[in-house]
C-alpha cells in the first residue's frame, strides 16, 4: 500500500537531524518505497566514476536521499521549520497548511 507524505516534490524544507542539520534546499524526488526525499544541496557524497563514452570519468558529487523524518516544510511566513496539517476550503479543495503560521502552502 502506497504510503502518503506531508512533504512533496519542490517544496522548501529544512533538515532537522543529521549532518546537514540546519540547511535548506528544495525536494527534488520522493521515494516513498524506502521513505526517502533527495533534498537539493543535502546530503552530498563523493562518487568515484569510470569514463563512460560522452561522459568523463573522476570524483563527483551526487546528491544522496535522507530520510523523510529528518526533513521539516519551511513555514512561508517565516521560513522556519513547521508541521503540516489539512484544511478543507468553501469550494471542497483540501490544501495543506503550516501548524505554526496558519498559511496555505502552494502545491
Amino acid at each position: 500500500m502506497p504510503v502518503k507524505f506531508k512533504v512533496k516534490k519542490g517544496d522548501k524544507v529544512v533538515v532537522i537531524a543529521g549532518k546537514d542539520k540546519g540547511k535548506q534546499g528544495d525536494v527534488l524526488e520522493i521515494i516513498t518505497s524506502e521513505n526517502r526525499a533527495v533534498v537539493s544541496g543535502v546530503n552530498i557524497a563523493k562518487r568515484h566514476t569510470k569514463a563512460q563514452g560522452a561522459n568523463e570519468g573522476g570524483i563527483i558529487n551526487k546528491t544522496m536521499p535522507i530520510h523523510i523524518s529528518n526533513i521539516a516544510l519551511l513555514d512561508p511566513k517565516d521560513g522556519k521549520a513547521t508541521r503540516v496539517g489539512y484544511k478543507t476550503l468553501d469550494g471542497g479543495k483540501k490544501v495543506r497548511v503550516a501548524k505554526r503560521s496558519g498559511e496555505t502552502i502552494n502545491g
